[in-house]
């Protein structure tokens, strides 16, 4: 019995591995099991679509998200926290090219996804909140322009120059800025 689940964990690796090596938005089964060396039913076996493989591609990224969010809900400066929150999940989005879709997907594969993807929208949402009755933000702001918002800045660092990520950050939230 040991033999099948260290066959199993090699395959994992094998699998996970070879789906590194493609880009996330592209990333196909069939090719993931070719460059593995393994059949397509065992690639379905570990990961019946794309997004169960993206999600456990981005699975220690997600875990870094929550670990973010933790901290930053706990952060007393409000405006610290929210910018801390919105740079860090920048950063990672621009690391992890799976993240975004496993942020925003409403399906998760995996509970173990679901409930960081839960933990973390909830904890922003209080930061979100704090911000919003502090005047550091407008009122009518939500959660899910703000992930637009970062989504679009990360693709506008992705087609651009890196170095611009500050400065795109920067005029974001100048234009979340409360109206007088």
């Amino acid at each position: 019995m040991r033999q099948i689940r260290a066959d199993a964990v090699r395959s994992r690796t094998r699998i996970l591995d070879a789906a590194r090596a493609q880009q996330s938005a592209t990333l196909s089964l069939n090719v993931v099991a070719k460059d593995a060396g393994l059949g397509v039913g065992t690639v379905y076996r570990h990961f019946p679509t794309v997004h169960a493989l993206v999600e456990a591609l981005s699975a220690e990224t997600l875990e870094r998200m929550l670990t973010i969010a933790r901290s930053e809900s706990q952060r007393a400066d409000t405006e610290a926290a929210f910018i801390g929150f919105l740079d860090g999940a920048l950063e990672l989005q621009l690391q992890d090219g799976g993240l975004q879709a496993v942020l925003l997907s409403p399906d998760d594969e995996d509970q173990g996804v679901r409930a960081m993807k839960q933990e973390i929208f909830a904890a922003f949402e209080g930061v979100l909140q704090r911000a919003r009755h502090e005047r550091i933000v407008r009122a009518d702001l939500s959660i899910t322009q703000l992930e637009h918002l970062i989504c679009g800045i990360e693709h506008a660092v992705r087609i651009g120059e890196p170095g611009d990520r500050q400065m795109f950050l920067e005029i974001l939230l100048a234009g979340i800025r409360p109206t007088v």
